[in-house]
């Protein structure tokens, strides 16, 4: 089981086997629980979310609360019915994994970018909120912001994915007010970082993330990587008073 920590109160656990998530699942999945093991105590109560990855590359989703030290880690107790997480991680991999070869996979790929093509704009914000990760990777390639937002909304989504929709050359302030707005999308570098460099992201909300950055990137935005006068400036300031 692999754990990274990708916000304050965000976490995802890998399993590297079906075997591995079947052991979890019997010993603590099945009554509500999950182990997770991390390097530091989180403190007893508190609340997290939890991005389960099976093997497979299906994904799942929870929210839970913090009931116990262990030696390894802390314990926690899932929110709502784990059952439909372990259904989602164990259920068979979708048509187009299994499919083997680079043609049959650039096949089924098309035909799933074909099939969201022809959506209507209504369909595709529908689907943007359940798609799974192959139709997220077309969706996320979107023109139409609000598309993008919706990508958002969808329990699924990843960081990485947040990230391309921070890069996007089609963001709107809404779409950015959101990931300000999520701890754990906002508290990852990645994120921030894209959003820095992105021109569309509008000035006062890129001179807030500004004193968030480390040192290395208010460097570099101050020796003209910066999408405006105004953006450099605050950077030079910022590294002149570090230095005093």
């Amino acid at each position: 089981m692999k754990v990274t920590r990708n916000g304050s109160d965000a976490f995802t656990v890998e399993f590297e086997s079906e075997q591995e998530l079947r052991d979890e699942e019997r010993a603590n999945l099945s009554v509500g629980g999950l182990r997770l093991p991390v390097g530091e105590q989180l403190a007893l109560h508190s609340r997290v979310t939890v991005t389960l990855r099976a093997a497979s590359g299906n994904e799942a989703t929870v929210r839970a609360t913090v009931v116990a030290p262990l030696p390894d880690g802390v314990a926690l107790a899932i929110e709502g019915d784990p059952r439909q997480a372990v259904e989602t991680l164990l259920a068979p991999i979708p048509e187009v994994a299994e499919e083997t070869g680079e043609e049959r996979d650039t096949v089924a790929r098309q035909n799933i970018l074909d099939r969201i093509r022809s959506l209507s704009r209504t369909d595709r914000l529908f689907l943007a909120a359940k798609a799974d990760r192959v139709e997220r990777a077309f969706l996320v390639q979107d023109t139409d912001p609000q598309i993008l937002g919706a990508l958002l909304r969808n329990p699924r989504v990843t960081i990485e994915e947040v990230v391309r929709i921070a890069k996007s050359s089609h963001l709107i302030y809404q779409t950015v007010d959101v990931i300000l707005k999520t701890g754990q999308w906002f508290n990852n570098l990645d994120v921030r970082v894209a959003l820095i460099h992105n021109p569309k992201t509008p000035p006062q909300i890129a001179l807030r993330i500004l004193p968030t950055l480390p040192e290395a990137e208010v460097r570099a935005i101050s020796r003209g990587d910066a999408t405006s006068m105004a953006l450099k400036t605050a950077a030079l300031r910022r590294l002149q008073q570090s230095r005093t």
